[in-house]
């Protein structure tokens, strides 16, 4: 039998211009799907894994919509509760050379976030799963649904589920204090961790000396501290970190770095071009969570999760949609983009 992953949170409908239109110019959007949580979802079931989803959508067609996006890459629906009176929206506004990306929210009311802790019955979701992933962005939609996650987290690790989280923070939906509280909560039950440059920062107040991350300068010694303070305080198995350099809005380095309580293991560094950046960590995260399943060593695990995510970066829309065999032909060095013929 295959690894089965259960992975939470909202899923939004994207409404965006088209190519690098700003708001202001657009007279049409382009109209896809996507959320943190989702996105990992797509990620591992297009890599063969059994990949469920679980979120509260409205039954109108445009929940449906949602839902359907889901299953045209083989996700499992079948845990996505019904009901609640809209889908969250977000705007989306991409970037160009120096003038960066926009994100505009609209999903206040929506189905999940006033999903109450009954519509969800996680007993019987994590019955024979083998992971749970979910992002800080999830309890930063409210209380009832932080209380929500608290509740799976609890459940997954009464099961022996392992539990992954991406701290994810986001300053448009909760301040930082209240971030660091509530995230340090459901920490305890977390066994891997995903962050990037400023998440520890921000959640936790954890900062990596010598580094600027607007200027897009990073210091391997100063991540190599944050991941052992946040392994030391919550007892992680893993840490993982993601280290962006930002030339532009359209060229960034992209590395990581993984911490498994003993050895820090620094990928191979990528120049990308960017086409599309949102997603770009929950592809990392989904890479990262299909390795370690998949029992790989932790250097194969941190080469496999880049080179997923740095593929991402070249995919319109949310959802990652590469196969396990591209990511491993550029994890292993085939990153010229010829043709294949």
């Amino acid at each position: 039998m295959g690894k089965k992953v259960v992975t939470f949170g909202e899923l939004m409908l994207r409404l965006a211009p088209a190519g690098s239109y700003r708001f202001v110019q657009a007279e049409s959007f382009g109209a896809t799907y996507g959320g943190g949580e989702a996105n990992v979802a797509v990620s591992l079931a297009n890599y063969g894994l059994e990949a469920f989803f679980v979120t509260k959508l409205p039954e109108h067609e445009i929940g449906q919509a949602a839902v359907n996006s889901l299953r045209r890459y083989g996700v499992n629906t079948s845990y996505i509760t019904r009901g609640g009176e809209r889908i969250g929206i977000y705007f989306l506004e991409k970037g160009a050379s120096q003038r960066p990306s926009k994100v505009i929210y609209d999903r206040a009311g929506s189905a999940i976030a006033t999903a109450a802790a009954e519509d969800f019955d996680w007993d019987r979701i994590f019955e024979g799963m083998d992971w749970f992933h979910f992002t800080g962005i999830t309890p930063a939609l409210g209380d009832g649904v932080a209380a929500i996650c608290l509740e799976a987290c609890k459940a997954a690790k009464d099961h022996g589920v392992k539990i992954s989280c991406d701290l994810n923070y986001r300053k448009k939906l909760w301040p930082r204090e209240k971030a660091g509280r509530v995230m340090a909560e459901l920490c305890r039950y977390v066994d891997v961790c995903i962050v990037n440059e400023e998440d520890a920062a921000d959640v936790f107040g954890i900062c990596a000396a010598d580094s600027n991350v607007t200027a897009g300068e990073l210091n391997q010694n100063g991540y190599k501290d944050v991941a052992r303070q946040l392994a030391h305080r919550f007892g992680f198995e893993m840490v993982a970190i993601t280290l962006r350099e930002s030339l532009s809005a359209d060229d960034n380095n992209w590395s990581a770095m993984l911490y498994d309580g003993e050895e820090f293991y620094f990928s191979q560094r990528y120049k990308m071009h960017i086409v599309d950046r949102v997603g770009g960590g929950d592809s990392f995260g989904a890479g990262l969570i299909y390795a370690v399943l998949n029992g790989s060593h932790p250097q194969e695990a941190v080469e496999f999760a880049v080179a997923a995510s740095c593929l991402k970066h070249s995919i319109e829309g949310d959802y990652n949609m590469v196969s396990a065999m591209e990511v491993r032909a550029l994890a292993g060095g085939n990153g010229s983009g010829r043709v294949q013929r």
